[in-house]
């Protein structure tokens, strides 16, 4: 049993290694890549706006009659604010892109209100997905569609402030950072209760994804947006809760197949959108080669079976998982994504990183 341990820990040595692109030496874990520099710590874009599900949330799903909040301990013991509501055990990957380009950590639409929405607004809701339909396993939930109907309503209260020739000209310069995607499959396509399997074979249902983000991006551009990141969808096939379902505990390339259709049809868009819409500009983050764990929170097979429970204690060696519990990464990986999304090489975003995105004249 020691030596299966040990076996393990080495094995989650190197993983990490890989997610961070750097080796742990002598047998420990090598810290996380250091944080890029801002010139003169300024601010780099006037605010960020964040849209998505559970992987992004900081609390706006706290206050829904919801299955889907993380507003209780365990969620947040690393993090300066408690339980937020963040899926996670720290940070999120726009909390870290957050502090790199400048800006506070960006509140939660259900909280933001007078100067807080002035440095960005985070719309993200769990369970939420492209599809109005995703996710009512969990009840309250606010889909894509209708965060950008939020957005709207903080769009107006700032032209109310600013004026609307100043709110245009800010727009163009702020970030908007999507990555919606996850629940369609997680929470609707590969849900026994949902009919989407019987009425689409996996390209048509990636199709029917890419046309209604499609639509929903662009009525973001029409409110303004011109600088967007999209997020990718990790191989989701190997996240600990559908590693519980093999008895192996091995990664199932059926869900895979769908990640990777679902990702090629948004890297078509996002090069469709940089030559089609005046002014635009798209960068794609590459998550898609997230590595197999098991949760550092949770019950049953890989920790996977059933996600983290209220009060229930994690894993002492946190910054040892990729994964925080059967869905979502721990913080140290999130962290480590956001730095490599803001400055990484196009091996993980293209066709520009988020801080020449920043710096970019639209």
């Amino acid at each position: 049993m020691a030596s299966l341990r040990l076996c393990v820990a080495a094995v989650l040595t190197a993983v990490l290694a890989v997610v961070e692109g750097v080796y742990a030496q002598n047998g420990e874990i090598a810290p996380g890549p250091a944080a890029p520099p801002r010139p003169g710590g300024r601010e780099m874009v006037p605010a960020m706006f964040v849209f998505g599900d559970s992987l992004l949330d900081n609390g706006n799903n706290n206050n829904l009659p919801s299955f889907a909040k993380a507003n209780y301990y365990p969620y947040g013991i690393d993090f300066s604010g408690g339980a937020t509501g963040r899926f996670s055990n720290g940070y999120t990957m726009v909390d870290e892109i957050a502090d790199l380009l400048g800006l506070p950590l960006i509140p939660p639409y259900s909280e933001a209100s007078g100067d807080d929405v002035l440095h960005g607004v985070n719309y993200a809701s769990a369970a939420a997905g492209i599809l109005d339909i995703t996710g009512r396993n969990f009840v309250g939930r606010i889909p894509f569609g209708r965060q950008v109907q939020n957005f709207e309503n903080t769009l107006d209260q700032i032209t109310d402030s600013l004026g609307a020739d100043d709110v245009a000209r800010a727009l163009a310069r702020c970030l908007f950072f999507v990555g919606m995607g996850s629940n369609d499959y997680l929470n609707n396509y590969l849900l026994p209760n949902y009919n989407t399997r019987n009425q689409y074979n996996s390209q048509q249902y990636a199709n029917l994804l890419a046309q209604q983000y499609k639509g929903q991006l662009t009525r973001l551009y029409n409110l303004g947006a011109r600088k967007f990141a999209i997020a990718g969808l990790g191989l989701m096939g190997c996240i600990p809760s559908i590693l519980a379902q093999s008895p192996g505990g091995r990664c199932s390339e059926p869900v895979n197949r769908l990640v990777r259709r679902f990702n090629d049809n948004v890297k078509v868009m996002i090069t469709a959108f940089n030559t089609s819409l005046p002014g635009a500009k798209f960068t794609y983050i590459d998550i898609s080669n997230m590595v197999t764990d098991r949760g550092c929170c949770g019950i049953g097979r890989n920790r996977g079976q059933i996600t983290c429970l209220p009060f229930q204690i994690p894993c002492p060696n946190r910054d040892e998982y990729v994964f925080w519990d059967a869905f979502h990464p721990t913080a140290r990986v999130n962290i480590i994504m956001g730095r490599r999304a803001f400055s990484g090489d196009k091996s993980v975003v293209y066709p520009i990183n988020i801080q020449q995105l920043a710096n970019l004249d639209v």
